[in-house]
Parts: C-alpha cells; sequence; structure tokens
C-alpha cells in the first residue's frame, strides 16, 4: 500500500491567514492518522508577493501549533530542494518535454492582444478564454521568434472535444467540457513557472498522494488532471476544503484585511493554541458526535476526511471564545499568570503591585475570561481612579435606604484594623444585621459604589483586593 504523504504549500507572502492553517492543520491530520508524512513546501514563485521575513512566519506558526513536518526546506528531506524557487530547472524540463510531444506550445501574444480579446469576451457576455492564435506558428516560425528575443509564454493544449472527470474525496464526482478550458500558461515569460504548473511538477516528484486545498481551486483541477495525464503520471487524490466565511449569513469570505482573519492577529488578542486548532478543525469538519473539545494529539486518531463538510464554514468567534475560556479554566495559577501578565503590564502601571496580588486578581476573572487581552477591561476598576456609573446604577444609589447602608459600611470598613477578607465577610454581615437588607438589595449597592458595576466577581475578594484606602475613598466620594 502506498504510504500517505500530504504537505503544506504556503507563499512567503506575510502572516498566515486562518484558512490556511486549517489547510495546514487537515493536511497534517490525514498524514499522521495514516502514519503517513506531512512535507512543508514553499511556493515563492511569485516574486513580486514576496515579503521579507514570511519565511520565519511560517516556521514559527506551524511550531507553534505543534504541526511539526516531517519533511522541508529547513530540515530537508529525500526529495528536496522544498523552495521552488531553487526546483526551476525542474519545471523548464517538464515544459520542454510536452513541447517535443506537441502537447503544450510557445506563445508570443502580447498583452496589448490579450486585452483586446477579454474586451470582446466582455462585450459578448462569455467568460474569456484564449484563443489558441500562437497554435499556428510553424516550427520556423516560432524559431524565429525565439531567436529575435521575442518574449513568450508556455502553454498547455488543452483538449478541444470530450470532457475531463476526477473524484475529490469531499465533493465526489466533478465533470467539465474540455472545450471550457483554457490553455493553461506553463511558463510565464520570466522563465518562472506559474503556481499551478509548479504545484504539479512538485507533487509528483515529492510523492504526493493526497493535496489537500480550498474548494476555490475545484475548478483548475481538471486543469491538473490533464496535465498529469500528459505527463503520464498517476493523479493523486484531491480533498477540497469548504471556503471559511465571516459570517453565517453573508457570501463574504473571510480575507486578511478582516479583523481576527490570521493567526497572529488572534494570538495577539490572547488565545491558546490549544483553542485554536480545536476551533480550526470544528470549521468544516465534524467528529460525527455532539463532542466538540479535542486535543491535536487525540485529533491525530479520529481524524477523517469522511467528516469534512461541502457547506461553507463559519470562524465562529463566539466558539473560540467558549473554546479558549474552556482551556484557560485549565491553567494552574502560575501557567494563568504568565499568560495573561503580558496584557496587564501592557496596559497598566504595575510597579506597585507584587505577584502574590496580581495571582489573585486575575483568579477571580478566570472562569470568565475568553481571552488574554481582555483581562485588561475586566480588571479596569483596580488600575482606574475614575470611572462611570450608568443611569440605571445611579438611580439606586440614590435610595435613602442605601445611602444609610453605604454609610454604615464605610463607618464599619473604616475600622477594620486588619485587613483580611475574614474581616470584609464580617463587616458585610453586620451591615445585613443593622439594615435588615439581603441578597441582591444589599450587595448589589456596595458594589456600585467600589467598583462602579452592578455584576462582577465574589465581592469580599474583590474589596480586598481593592485595598482599604481606595474603598473608603470611593465610598466617600
Amino acid at each position: 500500500m502506498l504510504k500517505v504523504r500530504t504537505r503544506f504549500a504556503p507563499s512567503p507572502t506575510g502572516f498566515m491567514h486562518i484558512g490556511g492553517i486549517r489547510t495546514a492543520l487537515f493536511a497534517y491530520l490525514i498524514a499522521k492518522k495514516h502514519k503517513g508524512i506531512f512535507v512543508l513546501r514553499i511556493e515563492d514563485t511569485d516574486q513580486k508577493r514576496y515579503v521579507a521575513g514570511s519565511l520565519d512566519i511560517i516556521y514559527e506558526t506551524l511550531k507553534d501549533l505543534g504541526l511539526n513536518w516531517d519533511e522541508g526546506p529547513d530540515i530537508g528531506g529525500p526529495y528536496g530542494p522544498y523552495i521552488q524557487s531553487e526546483r526551476k530547472k525542474n519545471y523548464q524540463f517538464y515544459a520542454k518535454q510536452l513541447i517535443d510531444e506537441h502537447k503544450a506550445y510557445y506563445c508570443f501574444c502580447q498583452d496589448e492582444r490579450l486585452k483586446l480579446l477579454k474586451e470582446k469576451a466582455a462585450r459578448a457576455k462569455r467568460p474569456y478564454k484564449y484563443d489558441g492564435h500562437c497554435l499556428k506558428l510553424s516550427n520556423d516560425e516560432v524559431e524565429n521568434k525565439i531567436a529575435a528575443g521575442e518574449e513568450y509564454v508556455i502553454r498547455f493544449k488543452m483538449p478541444r472535444q470530450g470532457t475531463t472527470t476526477f473524484k475529490d474525496r469531499v465533493y465526489g464526482d466533478i465533470r467539465v467540457n474540455n472545450e471550457e478550458l483554457e490553455d493553461l500558461i506553463l511558463i510565464k515569460s520570466d522563465g518562472m513557472p506559474t503556481y499551478n504548473f509548479a504545484n504539479i511538477i512538485d507533487d509528483h516528484e515529492m510523492a504526493i498522494t493526497h493535496i489537500v486545498r480550498g474548494n476555490e481551486y475545484i475548478s483548475s483541477t481538471p486543469k491538473y488532471v490533464l496535465i498529469y495525464q500528459a505527463l503520464n503520471w498517476p493523479v493523486p487524490e484531491f480533498i477540497h476544503l469548504p471556503i471559511i466565511k465571516k459570517e453565517k449569513d453573508s457570501d463574504k469570505k473571510l480575507s486578511k484585511r478582516d479583523s481576527d482573519a490570521t493567526i497572529a492577529d488572534l494570538k495577539e488578542k490572547g488565545y491558546l493554541n490549544q483553542a485554536l486548532i480545536n476551533m480550526l478543525v470544528l470549521t468544516g469538519w465534524s467528529s460525527g458526535s455532539e463532542r466538540e473539545i479535542f486535543s491535536l494529539e487525540e485529533l491525530t486518531n479520529l481524524f477523517d476526511i469522511k467528516g469534512i463538510g461541502k457547506g461553507n464554514a463559519i470562524f465562529d468567534i463566539d466558539k473560540l471564545n467558549w473554546l479558549n475560556n474552556h482551556y484557560l479554566r485549565l491553567l494552574s495559577v502560575d501557567e494563568l499568570y504568565q499568560f495573561v501578565y503580558p496584557f496587564l503590564d501592557e496596559a497598566y502601571d504595575l510597579s506597585d503591585k507584587d505577584e502574590a496580588w496580581l495571582k489573585e486578581l486575575i483568579l477571580i476573572y478566570q472562569k470568565q475570561l475568553s481571552y488574554g487581552r481582555e483581562i485588561i477591561l475586566l480588571t479596569s476598576l483596580f488600575f482606574k481612579d475614575e470611572f462611570k456609573i450608568d443611569d440605571e446604577a445611579a438611580l439606586i444609589l440614590k435610595d435613602k435606604a442605601v445611602i444609610n447602608l453605604l454609610f454604615l459600611f464605610r463607618e464599619e470598613i473604616e475600622g477594620i484594623r486588619e485587613w483580611t477578607i475574614d474581616n470584609i465577610v464580617n463587616v458585610i454581615e453586620s451591615v445585613k444585621s443593622k439594615v435588615k437588607l439581603t441578597g441582591k438589595a444589599l450587595f448589589m449597592p456596595i458594589r456600585i459604589k467600589v467598583t462602579g458595576e452592578c455584576h462582577g466577581p465574589e465581592l469580599p475578594k474583590t474589596i480586598y483586593l481593592l485595598g482599604k484606602e481606595v474603598v473608603l475613598n470611593r465610598l466617600a466620594k
């Protein structure tokens, strides 16, 4: 049985998009499920889009998420090099083979002519397709043009009749009429291969058995299949993934311009790797059960191509928050402290706060924390002297019984000699017995007065962490 080999082939064009990382994850899981090989290949044939530092971003992002590759540019392997720009001679060789076998041809059409063809197609309200003009050139004409230094591309000669069919593991049998297919450019005028041609050559030479990519490539796949057949190569299995949409009832695809569209955006906001992996696998895949919490290790055994859906997938930020909250709750005090401290340090002056105090503060919000940066908003009442009280809360504070309650509470707080949670609880109980108020009627006015909020974490601990001086000052205002 052929060993399963998958690949992730990103372009070094900047930060890693969520869709790209999901493709990497699915390719990784398919390989690991079948005890196969996961390959990292860099597709840099489009040098105009190259962004300095992108290669390091690709490496760091994948490693950080635990998607370690078995072969790649940095660690090598039996099918290297694993960077497309270093494989240029391979593409030229196969393009020349196709020309010699009359399956491809030189095209000298300039941009002006191609532009006119596109305008003509637009006026006729039909899809643009190159008209095969240079197919009519004789061998002598071709040689003369090349000798004269005319620019050219190499195009694949698509069949003009019949149909091409391929089987996709997600979408089933796909069939197209060959007359609809344009003669695909294989080699560009600068001598570099097109993305499509380089993919085919590299996937074959690297013995890739399963190609995992977004479903926007389904329309290109019949062209790939015809080139495989023209080269007498076995056609790999195709697994096209549903696109990731921004919103449930929208046709808008999630793009790099959207907030939270890249892994860097999400990491910067404070999402854990476990939550990101868990969310990504649920974006277009189902285990067939109601279970939604999975570790990467569990997924390497559970993942099944049959669970990939055909419909568009939604990257649900609310579900990501729920998943991240689940994993944040599992952190120890020290782990949680290490995770959220940088966010607090960025937002507030912590010079007068010791580690013990900060850990106590962070702990009271652990159960409700959805992402790391949220700790800034949740804890703001502990670092800001001024806060606004909304109209509803202000109305509560104007009640005569509440005014009396707050007066008694301040008196008793002022009398505390040793500032402990137990003594604060005793004060609350004492005031409760004197004003004959309980529950919400007792706690909410105190909370509003000292925090500016109607709801929040455990009141005695909140008061303790605020400190006696701060509490007295707020009660006095």
